[in-house]
């Protein structure tokens, strides 16, 4: 290798060719497109069970009060967060090992299989308790599935960006979230409305399950089109890869392990789930607001705020992703509880006012995206490239799995407990306030680490890695 060169720049954003030896190259747009799309139609296979609670809390849950049936309902919902560590384990070990490609297209395929029976499940009153458990076993192969999907796309779009970009190329990635349930939120709404609310009630919940089947044949033939990350396939060419990913993750990044869970993903996990999905259940099940006017609300929000997730991305790669991280969870905590006091008035039928509530709901969302936009950069630059599916996924999937993903039914179990409709609200801003302490005074800034000096000695003369025909945005 010619010394004079610079290997970080030549390799930093490498052109990738068809899997049919072409000398065709994608484009680190068709690369971020080709990661978003599955991982969108995952959050949204996974969202549609969340944003269907109180259409399928009796149907699965039947009992005397609509409460008792949404917190079981929530329990089960709450389940598949549970097992993503688990995912995260099973399929970063596969990522470390043969690589990031075919991991998430195990992924995908799990996630749509799964929702796909969903749509197919008779209800209690058909099969008894059969219903509820089958139910619960597709949920964890859900949450089991998604543990492995994030780290994996985030990860295939990282290892394509080029070091000074590697936020604003992610964040297309931390859209895909938000994006999934704006579009299980549209579904739902369109079906809804097309079909009427009996008609949906009985049997039109159905549809946006069944739809995923057709959604994830299309994206695993995109997917299935892609090749190994450059920098995965320089670490096997030069044998670096994990011969075991778990135990070199929990052996020696466990102190990071632990680092990003408390100083990054727990905070970030509640204040998304807080501003997107309780701020939902907020409107339908503890103000009464009807379930169209207030899927239409959350769903204006998330369409103006998400723009911002590309914002932040960017933003991060000129002054850091720590800042602002750590700004969006101290904001949250500290406004959570006027904001919610201020949707408890606009949501009373005396005062009621859409715009106000969308503007109340928008702000959360605007912290949704400065805690998520460059979250992902944050933690592939933390761990290094022989580990970093496995020791990435385990924070983040920790942190939304169970910080996040118990955050509605532990809020609405407070309120139940202490008989205040605000009381709940103790769990999202203490979690927050602790991760922008945590996080201010440990976690160091990694914009400027470069994922590349990994590979940069032995790199073969006669493979060179040519820059992406839209390594610019």
């Amino acid at each position: 290798m010619d010394k004079s060169a610079k290997p970080s720049n030549s390799l930093s954003t490498p052109s990738i060719p068809f899997s049919s030896g072409t000398s065709r190259t994608w484009s680190m747009r068709y690369i971020v497109a080709a990661s978003s799309m599955g991982t969108i139609i995952e959050w949204y296979d996974f969202y549609i069970f969340g944003s269907l609670a109180v259409f399928l809390a009796p149907v699965f849950f039947p009992s005397k009060t609509l409460g008792t049936s949404l917190i079981l309902y929530l329990g089960t919902f709450a389940a598949g967060f549970a097992v993503r560590p688990f995912g995260a384990l099973v399929f970063g070990r596969l990522g470390d090992k043969i690589g990031r490609k075919y991991a998430f297209l195990l992924t995908i395929t799990i996630m749509g299989s799964a929702t796909t029976v969903i749509g197919l499940l008779p209800a209690y009153q058909a099969i008894g308790i059969l219903a509820p458990a089958i139910l619960l076993f597709i949920r964890m192969l859900q949450g089991l599935a998604l543990g492995g999907e994030y780290g994996g796309a985030a990860i295939y779009v990282a290892e394509h960006s080029p070091d000074k970009k590697r936020g604003y190329w992610t964040s297309y990635i931390q859209t895909t979230a938000t994006v999934g349930l704006f579009l299980s939120l549209i579904v739902i709404l369109a079906t809804s409305l097309s079909l009427g609310t009996v008609a949906f009630a009985d049997w039109g919940w159905r549809i946006p399950f069944l739809l995923s089947s057709v959604l994830v044949a299309a994206a695993l033939y995109i997917r299935w089109r892609l090749r190994e990350t450059p920098l995965f396939t320089r670490l096997k060419e030069m044998g670096r890869t994990a011969t075991s990913p778990i135990r070199e993750s929990l052996g020696r990044n466990w102190r990071l392990i632990l680092l990003a869970l408390f100083g990054a993903t727990a905070g970030q996990a509640v204040v998304w789930y807080t501003g997107q999905f309780y701020a939902l259940y907020f409107l339908q099940t503890i103000r009464g607001v009807d379930k169209v006017t207030s899927y239409a609300i959350i769903a204006t929000a998330l369409a103006l705020g998400t723009p911002l997730f590309i914002f932040f991305g960017r933003l991060s790669d000129r002054i850091g992703r720590k800042k602002i991280i750590m700004a969006g969870c101290l904001l949250a905590a500290v406004t959570y509880y006027p904001l919610y006091v201020a949707m408890s008035y606009f949501s009373d039928a005396a005062s009621f006012n859409v715009p106000a509530l969308i503007l109340l709901v928008l702000i959360q969302v605007v912290y949704v995206t400065m805690v998520y936009g460059p979250i992902a950069a944050l933690l592939v630059e933390m761990f290094p490239g022989r580990t970093r599916y496995t020791s990435l996924s385990l924070p983040y999937h920790l942190g939304n799995g169970e910080f996040g993903g118990f955050t509605p039914v532990l809020v609405v179990a407070i309120n139940v407990a202490t008989g205040s409709i605000l009381a709940g609200l103790i769990y999202p801003i203490g979690v927050a306030l602790a991760t922008f302490i945590i996080g201010t005074l440990y976690i160091k800034e990694t914009k400027d680490v470069s994922i590349w000096k990994e590979v940069e000695i032995a790199v073969p003369a006669t493979q060179p890695l040519g820059r992406s025909t839209d390594s610019k945005p």
